[in-house]
């Protein structure tokens, strides 16, 4: 079983995982480079837990993983990682589409239109 270092949380620093957020990781680390999930699809992937779960686990353990491969149903950068999580997508090869005109995306603090993850194909089809 996975421990957890380096955790935002001190108190659980080298603490075993929960459970479900080893499944999470463990699913985010198959994910292959230019692919995503959004964070549905992992839930409905593990038969398990919900999109605001899976987010849960991803904001308390997910640095250690490829963690800009889990996205928001939108495909909206995450807020506050938007500049890291776009490096990393165009880095990898991951499908955006334009989102000109529209502004940023709902709790982003980008000053600009940043492009959205194109789900359509970049989601992965889990084989």
């Amino acid at each position: 079983m996975r421990r957890v270092s380096g955790n935002h949380e001190p108190d659980v620093e080298s603490a075993e995982l929960p459970p479900f957020a080893e499944r999470v990781l463990e699913l985010t680390e198959r994910i292959p480079a230019g692919q995503v999930l959004t964070y549905g699809d992992v839930a409905e992937y593990l038969d398990e837990g919900g999109p605001r779960q899976v987010g849960r686990v991803m904001a308390l353990y997910g640095a250690a993983v490829p963690w800009w491969r889990v996205v928001r149903a939108d495909g909206a950068l995450l807020p506050g990682h938007e500049l890291r999580a776009l490096e990393q997508y165009r880095a990898e090869g991951t499908p955006l589409r334009s989102v000109r005109g529209r502004g940023p995306a709902r709790g982003s603090a980008a000053a600009e239109d940043l492009p959205r993850v194109d789900l359509a194909r970049a989601r992965w089809d889990g084989r």
